[in-house]
């Protein structure tokens, strides 16, 4: 039942990570854009980009929810616990790859 608890604080904080950070408050809350020199940030692409991040974090919530759920009725409460780590820190290094992309795009 704890997993479950903590599956829910989860899915909310990745869905308000996606609807809170827009092109107003991203110069202060979105990681690696708030540390770019102003000519940097000129430069990038942060609308595009933003789309991008707020279906990155909806999809996050999403799957690794219905892995997550998937694996505790199949298995255990660790092995769900395990399989959802995981889930989460998968998809992290293609995030990264294509947040790149929108880096000189202005």
């Amino acid at each position: 039942m704890e997993i479950l608890i903590g599956l829910i604080i989860a899915d909310v904080c990745f869905i308000g990570a996606a609807y809170w950070v827009n092109e107003n408050n991203a110069k202060y809350l979105l990681s690696g854009y708030n540390t770019m020199s102003k000519e940097e940030q000129e430069s990038f692409d942060l609308k595009n980009y933003l789309i991008f991040f707020k279906k990155f974090f909806i999809n996050l919530a999403i799957y690794t929810t219905l892995i997550c759920l998937t694996l505790y009725i199949v298995f255990d409460d660790f092995i769900a616990a395990i399989g959802y780590c995981i889930s989460i820190l998968a998809p992290i290094p293609y995030m990264i790859y294509e947040g790149n992309k929108f880096k000189n795009k202005k």
